[in-house]
């Protein structure tokens, strides 16, 4: 019986966001069937109390940031829309002080609705609206002055063609991001120029027409024509509704406009995607509500950590990407020399798969409600994002037996295919290799 309520323990002790012992393989079959008789209870039990402790420390004026960080990384519980509030406080958007949140809030979604008056609905597409012009004044479409509208208009263009087709593709094994949102943005949808407005109608997939010469002996030449078009139909709803995907659309193209250094880069979807699925499906329709504005703003904190990543000339610095995998390869020559030594023998090097893991903070390798649960401890991390190369070493340690004896061609396929894993597995894994490099340390 001794055994059973040490069992118990352990297993409450890992629903809590512990690391547990393992269990001993000795105990029997009868033994295990008898614990697990109650688990129900203890799991409802620690998830309730998870819930509590959290709205607690949410409850207080100024929030203890350090407990807060602690009680996230452990995992924020999807009841009471509890983790949309704590990534808002993770992601720095909103104060720890509870009292400035009103103002804060008030403030930054009238500042991000001016984003969209001056970005989206003021500007004039010159193709449609604007009156003929004489190409003998100083602005016209082929003027090379920087300060040109026209080049503005083109370079814009040129963004917004790469997010619209990145936006449209966004989470494609669930449904969301097609479907209407609730609240659609009234400047652009209830307008009257609303279809000119659309940051979709702004880019033409020109249909290319291919011409085919067929000679058919002496004579003349056959060419016929047939049309090119695109392998998907994308979906735009009906006037006076917005798809998800228009609204991701729209802060990724004003986040670009806002950072012209840095502009958009492909990938920067699939970080937004998540935030804003969170909060665009929040319980509070108060919250949901401003879904838009407020994912612009935690989606602009956290590429203002991770934008070196994105920036090409950063690469080899100790924050750019490359730097990032080093550090990953000493991480796992420390953690497990057995499996560096046969991936570096191999020549598998670490840009064939950890690039995507790290610049995209694991969003492709995990289903979304994994990515959530991986993103709760990555924010909580108080190095930000030191965490992540611990998740990395994890996933490939966990991998080691499979490592071991595969040739390089299985190794890269399965490295860069990540097997479906139980999520709490891997970040287990990964705490345990934090733990035992801190006490090494």
């Amino acid at each position: 019986m001794a055994g059973i309520a040490v069992l118990r323990k352990e297993f409450l002790k890992f629903l809590r966001g512990g690391v547990p012992t393992y269990f001993d393989s000795s105990k029997t079959i009868s033994e295990f069937s008898f614990a697990l008789v109650d688990i129900p209870f203890y799991v409802m039990a620690a998830y309730r109390e998870k819930i509590n402790e959290l709205q607690e420390l949410l409850k207080e004026d100024n929030i203890n940031f350090k407990l807060f960080r602690k009680q996230c990384f452990r995992g924020v519980p999807d009841d009471s829309g509890l983790r949309p509030l704590c990534w808002k406080l993770l992601l720095n958007y909103l104060p720890p002080n509870r009292k400035q949140w009103k103002e804060a809030l008030r403030n930054k979604r009238d500042l991000y609705k001016q984003f969209i008056d001056e970005m989206v609905v003021a500007p004039k597409d010159g193709r449609t609206d604007c009156p003929r012009i004489d190409v003998t004044m100083d602005d016209h479409p082929l003027s090379i002055n920087p300060d040109s509208k026209w080049q503005t208009f083109f370079k814009d263009n040129e963004v917004l063609l790469q997010i619209d087709k990145d936006v449209r593709r966004l989470c494609p094994d669930i449904s969301f991001f097609q479907q209407a949102t609730d609240f659609p943005c009234q400047e652009i949808v209830g307008g009257p120029n609303s279809d000119s407005i659309r940051l979709h109608n702004r880019v033409q997939y020109t249909a290319l027409s291919a011409g085919t010469v067929e000679r058919k002996g002496i004579g003349m030449n056959k060419v016929s024509y047939t049309v090119r078009k695109a392998q998907e139909d994308y979906a735009v709803l009906s006037s006076g509704q917005e798809a998800h995907w228009e609204v991701v659309e729209r802060i990724l193209f004003i986040y670009a406009k806002l950072n012209p250094g840095q502009s958009y880069v492909q990938g920067m979807n699939e970080i937004i995607g998540p935030i804003y699925y969170l909060f665009a499906t929040d319980a509070d329709s108060e919250w949901r509500e401003y879904a838009e504005a407020d994912t612009f703003f935690c989606f602009t904190g956290l590429m203002s950590e991770i934008r070196d990543f994105f920036i090409k000339t950063l690469d080899e610095s100790e924050m750019g990407i490359n730097g990032l995998m080093n550090r990953l390869m000493r991480k796992l020559k420390e953690c497990d020399p057995q499996v560096w030594n046969r991936l570096k023998n191999q020549e598998l090097e670490p840009q064939f798969y950890s690039f995507r893991w790290l610049t995209l903070l694991l969003s492709q390798e995990f289903d979304l409600p994994d990515i959530l649960r991986i993103w709760d401890s990555l924010f909580a991390d108080e190095n930000r994002f030191e965490f992540l190369i611990y998740v990395c070493t994890a996933m490939i340690v966990l991998l080691r037996e499979n490592l071991l004896s595969g040739d390089f061609p299985c190794n890269l396929k399965l490295l860069q295919n990540f097997p479906s894993m139980d999520v709490h597995i891997v970040l287990d894994c990964a705490v345990q290799l934090a733990l035992s490099c801190s006490l090494s340390s």
